[in-house]
């Protein structure tokens, strides 16, 4: 398997579909992903074997972790924030769609226990990252599920959400960091696109693909001009290195500065081109 996953650009089929295994060997990371499609009236009732947590991706469904019931519902990927259950291994988790839903699955091996939590949007800022810098070309939503400011030591999966704006860049300026991590993508439009950095190499993401991306590389992303571009990410803390904060590319770090100075266009006439001064 590739670090670029193209199979699902159809969409996923009814049920559970895994697209990476966390014990594969091509799967350093050691991050499990799949995507659970439910059809309205249908019940699952699972008992996790691993840390997992489920995000709602569209749809909607009432549910219960232990004896503890949630409901959760999602019209927009990219109006609304996120909806999500995580929970340690051991833990009953129950589902019953109350209209065609679909879930991403993400999970790791980790035996340690931590209290079972329901997100909701209200719990998960939609914060607008690249304000103010380099002519907001960066502007972008990140929805940071949970991570090491808002779990306990136990929990080895960090989880969040990127909107890229249409013609927009995000995970900008480039940036690493140790740990592996996966990106999975969905557009505002079937038909829309956008552009994936792997280190040094370039991919031309889709909706419904999946990028590995390995250990230290770079990974800015851009969206193609009309289309919205989405993707959940997920990162496992290694041992003794969590993951807190990137590392910019030192050679782009200086696009953080507010006040940076840039080239821009002179200003255009109403034919296009530009004013004679």
């Amino acid at each position: 398997m590739s670090d670029h996953i193209t199979a699902h650009r159809d969409g996923f089929d009814p049920g559970y579909t895994s697209v990476t295994q966390y014990d594969a060997a091509d799967n350093p990371s050691g991050i499990g992903f799949g995507v659970l499609r439910l059809k309205a009236g249908e019940k699952v009732s699972v008992k996790a074997e691993r840390e997992t947590a489920w995000l709602l991706m569209s749809g909607s469904l009432t549910g219960s972790v232990g004896d503890d019931p949630f409901s959760f519902s999602r019209t927009s990927l990219f109006d609304e924030s996120a909806s999500c259950v995580h929970v340690p291994a051991g833990t009953q988790v129950n589902f019953a769609a109350t209209a065609d839903t679909e879930l991403t699955v993400y999970d790791c091996i980790n035996t340690r226990q931590f209290a079972a939590r329901v997100f909701l949007p209200r719990h998960v800022p939609n914060e607008p990252r690249g304000r103010g810098l380099v002519g907001e070309r960066s502007l972008r939503y990140v929805r940071t599920i949970f991570d090491r400011t808002n779990s306990p030591v136990e929990v080895e999966l960090v989880l969040g959400e990127v909107v890229t704006f249409p013609g927009g860049w995000s995970s900008y300026p480039p940036h690493h960091h140790p740990q592996h991590e996966i990106y999975h993508y969905r557009f505002t439009e079937p038909q829309g696109y956008g552009h994936a950095e792997l280190g040094e190499e370039v991919v031309k993401v889709r909706q419904y693909d999946t990028v590995k991306i390995p250990a230290g590389f770079d990974h800015a992303q851009c969206a193609a001009p009309g289309y919205g571009m989405y993707y959940s990410w997920v990162i496992r803390h290694l041992p003794d290195n969590p993951y807190t904060v990137p590392e910019f590319t030192a050679e782009h770090a200086w696009t953080l500065k507010p006040d940076a100075a840039f080239w821009r266009p002179g200003e255009f006439d109403r034919t296009g081109g530009f004013k004679k001064s």
